[in-house]
């Protein structure tokens, strides 16, 4: 099982688009995303191109978003959408997985070495690096902001991630 990791969207549906092709082309289905899509249009979008199931956490210009989401009672509407406030902790293709926004949060978290995998966002610089068991790791930013846009697929049955660089796709 691969699925995707994807962090700080800012609302470039260009680039969201080219990591979802991907997905689709590499037959992903399930994305795991680390914070900041800014506004309720880009959640629609991710939504509705993304036919999987989606693990959501908020991230700091989300706020208000999430509020929204509450309010429209988003999460019984559709059982393929898994949101999460500050930390969402699930498991997925047998490994115990915990994501957030924060690296300090995403620090702390793999540092009491209960999960195989914890994924962050927030620096947009992607990033990689094991705690004791736990595999600490940022897929960098969708936006195109401060690092070169990138997503990370990780490989469930290898235990091993992958850096996609998005201006390598065409």
């Amino acid at each position: 099982m691969k699925f995707a990791i994807i962090s700080d969207i800012h609302d470039n549906l260009s680039n969201l688009s080219k990591a979802l092709n991907y997905c689709r082309e590499n037959r992903i289905k399930e994305l795991i995303f680390c914070g900041d899509l800014s506004n309720c249009e880009t959640l629609k979008y991710l939504m509705d191109n993304f036919s999987g199931n989606l693990y959501l956490v908020d991230g700091n210009n989300d706020g208000h978003l999430w509020n929204k989401i509450e309010n429209s009672n988003l999460k019984n509407k559709n059982q393929r959408i898994n949101i999460f406030k500050k930390i969402g902790i699930f498991n997925l293709g047998g490994l115990k997985i915990a994501i957030t926004h924060f690296q300090w949060t995403a620090g702390d978290l793999a540092k009491k070495e209960i999960y195989d995998l914890v994924f962050f966002g927030h620096t947009h610089k992607p990033s990689y690096k094991k705690i004791n068991k736990t595999e600490l790791i940022n897929p960098g930013n969708i936006a195109n902001l401060l690092f070169s846009p990138s997503f990370a697929i990780y490989d469930a049955i290898k235990r091993k991630p992958k850096l996609i660089l998005l201006n390598e796709l065409k």
